[in-house]
């Protein structure tokens, strides 16, 4: 496979000149965005909204920025991420929106709608085969992202206390798993369910399809029958009262195929394009309610047709950089007894394996982590 096309531009601006919004739009542009046919196509910009209480988050305003270049070549945009498995500010889409709103991102700040993908419960997805998924046949993936004819990731490029960094990838396969999808990647068990929070309502047997629940008709709770759940995490999405709880329990090796694997399933047969800020790269994800002091400079925007390349250039500019002094990194290498890694992020999180997602990546033909660097000015 020949070389991937990554492009580059860094974070100065001229006095009195164009804003960086401004910049991420001419970087797209010459990235060749402009190939793909939007004219009249829904496309879907996916983006983390950030978690309340983290400040880490991309700023709306590069939002805004692709939302204009999609409407100025036709399309019709909208942002998009999909519910989380854990319980939190995101969990279902009324307070996923609440949140988003929250942190910025509004029609009227953005310019174009604000969908939540896998609906109220993070219940609404679709079965989407990979394509030489090893681990995964077939991905629960947020129904809106797939109904869209065209695909854009914006991603906030961090690191990440399981994955090592955030990047496309973990952005497009992990972000766009349905509540159960994001379930299927980051554990093998089966689920749990707390007596306590248990109300009752039973609204969770309704979505299981293998009688794995049971309710205690003494007791008026539902419990698991482990003999026939299957652990596919549909029950998550229907309990209101975060009772039902999976251990996250997946190796990290396994979670990175699963995460490559679900993000082909996303990418496959329509037109796609991404896009990566290395800013504010704070150590843990924006699912997290804080963030912590950046471990890194910022760098820079990048933009792929190749979301493998685009992680693999993102990572290499990260290496390259120096840890930031006070940092989370920087204390940690100056720990006694500190072995170096060889690279940051393995020295921030050492049971971490972000190269095994990259390769598997790779293997199933996502991309390629070959790459040709095109800096713009």
């Amino acid at each position: 496979m020949e070389k991937a096309k990554v492009y580059f531009s860094d974070f100065r601006t001229e006095v009195r000149g164009d804003g960086l919004p401004t910049k991420l739009k001419k970087l797209m542009r010459r990235a060749g965005i402009g190939e793909i046919d939007m004219d009249g196509k829904f496309v879907a910009i996916k983006l983390h909204f950030g978690e309340l209480g983290n400040i880490s988050y991309l700023r709306p305003n590069y939002a805004k920025a692709v939302a204009d270049v999609v409407k100025e070549l036709g399309g019709k945009p909208f942002l998009t991420d999909c519910n989380t498995m854990y319980p939190g500010s995101r969990k279902n889409a009324l307070e996923h929106l609440y949140c988003a709103w929250e942190n910025g991102f509004t029609p009227l700040t953005v310019g174009c709608p604000v969908i939540i993908g896998d609906g109220l419960k993070g219940t609404d997805d679709i079965a989407v085969p990979v394509v030489g998924g090893e681990y995964v046949k077939e991905a629960k993936i947020g129904r809106a992202v797939m109904d869209a004819d065209v695909f854009i990731s914006l991603t906030h490029f961090k690191g990440h206390e399981a994955t090592g960094f955030g990047g496309a990838i973990k952005n497009i396969g992990m972000g766009c798993g349905s509540r159960a999808g994001k379930t299927e990647q980051h554990s093998n068990g089966k689920p749990s369910i707390d007596p306590e929070l248990c109300r009752g309502c039973r609204k969770c047997r309704r979505e299981c399809a293998n009688d794995g629940l049971v309710f205690d008709m003494e007791k008026k709770k539902m419990t698991v029958d482990l003999t026939h759940c299957v652990g596919c995490g549909r029950c998550l999405g229907a309990c209101n009262y975060d009772a039902i709880q999976f251990t996250e329990d997946n190796a990290v090796e396994v979670l990175n195929c699963r995460m490559a694997e679900y993000t082909k399933a996303v990418l496959d047969g329509r037109p796609n394009f991404h896009i990566s800020l290395i800013v504010d790269v704070s150590p843990y994800c924006d699912c997290r309610g804080e963030n912590d002091a950046p471990i890194l400079p910022d760098i820079g925007m990048f933009a792929s047709f190749d979301p493998l390349a685009l992680d693999q250039a993102c990572a290499d500019a990260c290496l390259a950089a120096h840890p930031l002094p006070g940092s989370r990194l920087s204390e940690n290498m100056a720990k006694e007894g500190f072995v170096d890694r060889g690279d940051h992020f393995t020295n921030l999180t050492p049971e971490s394996d972000w190269k095994s997602c990259l390769a598997h990546a790779e293997k199933i033909g996502l991309g390629t982590r070959s790459y040709e660097l095109i800096t713009v000015k």
